[in-house]
């Protein structure tokens, strides 16, 4: 819907049809995305300033939280658009109320990291669900019966966990460390119970493009960084040596990465909510670490500069680590579903335990990393390749 069509001023919000045939992201999902690559931006950045600055504890639970703020709210608009996009004035004025809430929410990330201060964070968040409840709330009106519901059920849990965010931030800061982890697993709850009885109508082809597209988006992130590394080996000829190589290698991690992710046609495997629900969720630490990946290049690329004061195996884990874990991650919820044969199944991990031990080279950590990602994806090629017909005896 979008393409090429005439705006509707206002048509009743009712379930589409998950078989529906060519359902495609629009372009106001794609603007949609392009305002979290903001609030990603700024989370790889503040990871990258504590890192640098030896806060390896600090940078790494500060980034986990805001990642978690910026995912879980692109997923949960993410599947009610792919249920009841109906793309008329008040669904695009609910998503713009939405969009301001990522660039709210981006603009309070340097505080949450550097002063524990969640308060303008929580604030964008909270625009955010609170518009995509009033988007279930009219979701309900066009809906009956158990659809009707489970969107009703999704709106007062949004609204329930909102209130919990909101007083959070106003209790005194210690209570911050004890609330945040039930109100997370509050926030996960809300679909798991919205759905207990009934699907929402999500599209599974719709779903699979969309997490493909957020995922080229996190991936784009290590692309700036090798593009920052290219740049200051071309300022600081003396590092040439180090830097050139630490932006090859992180090009060719992401091209291997995205190469990983999209071998598998993973809209055939999302049949069930249950399904559906669990790789949602692990996707969590597959676009954690792709956009981390970039956080990890643009480090190794300070260090090799003398701009970050760390060593060179701190500066290399912020590359391999964030690159195993999207291997792992990958390989769990997502690519293992089409594997056949222990061969096949061992090639991904086996890949991670090398680009752990690869951290350990020093220098060379990030070029030996991009040659064991490289070697996995010659690896999946030649153990998928078509075998060749067995001839038969007395033929031929």
């Amino acid at each position: 819907m979008g393409h090429g069509r005439t705006v509707k001023p206002l048509v009743r919000m009712r379930a589409r049809r998950p078989d529906e045939k060519h359902r495609a992201a629009t372009p106001l999902e794609l603007l949609f995305d392009l305002c979290f690559v903001v609030a990603a931006g700024q989370a790889g950045a503040r990871l990258v300033h504590a890192l640098a600055e030896g806060e390896t504890g600090h940078g790494i639970t500060g980034y986990l939280l805001v990642f978690f703020a910026i995912w879980w709210a692109w997923v949960n608009f993410t599947w009610f658009a792919s249920a009841y996009d109906t793309d008329d004035v008040p669904y695009r004025l609910a998503t713009l109320v939405q969009m301001a809430g990522v660039l709210v929410l981006a603009a309070g990330i340097p505080r949450a990291f550097d002063d524990g201060d969640y308060g303008v964070a929580i604030t964008g968040y909270v625009i955010m669900r609170v518009a995509l409840a009033a988007q279930w709330l009219r979701a309900a009106r066009g809906e009956s019966g158990a659809g009707r519901t489970a969107a009703l059920r999704y709106a007062i849990g949004f609204v329930l966990v909102q209130v919990g965010w909101v007083v959070l931030v106003l209790l005194p800061h210690g209570a911050w460390a004890w609330g945040v982890g039930p109100l997370i697993a509050a926030e996960i709850a809300v679909p798991a119970f919205a759905e207990h009885r009934r699907r929402s109508p999500w599209h599974p082809h719709h779903i699979a493009e969309r997490y493909g597209l957020f995922t080229i988006i996190m991936l784009g992130e290590s692309v700036a960084a090798a593009t920052v590394a290219v740049r200051s080996a071309l300022d600081d000829s003396a590092a040439l040596d180090e830097l050139l190589p630490i932006a090859a290698g992180g090009l060719v991690i992401v091209f291997a990465a995205f190469w990983i992710y999209f071998a598998v046609p993973i809209h055939t495997y999302l049949v069930s909510s249950r399904q559906a629900f669990v790789w949602g969720l692990g996707h969590y630490v597959i676009l954690g670490s792709a956009a981390a990946i970039g956080a990890g290049i643009e480090l190794a690329v300070e260090q090799a500069t003398h701009h970050a004061h760390i060593s060179t195996l701190a500066a290399s884990s912020a590359v391999t680590v964030p690159t195993a874990l999207f291997l792992l991650s990958t390989w769990a919820v997502h690519s293992r579903h089409f594997k056949t044969g222990i061969a096949q199944q061992l090639v991904l991990p086996a890949t991670a335990l090398l680009v752990l031990a690869a951290s350990f080279a020093g220098h060379g950590a990030v070029p030996l990393a991009a040659l064991a990602t490289a070697c996995s994806v010659a690896a999946g090629l030649w153990l998928a390749r078509p075998k060749a017909p067995v001839a038969r005896a007395g033929t031929g």
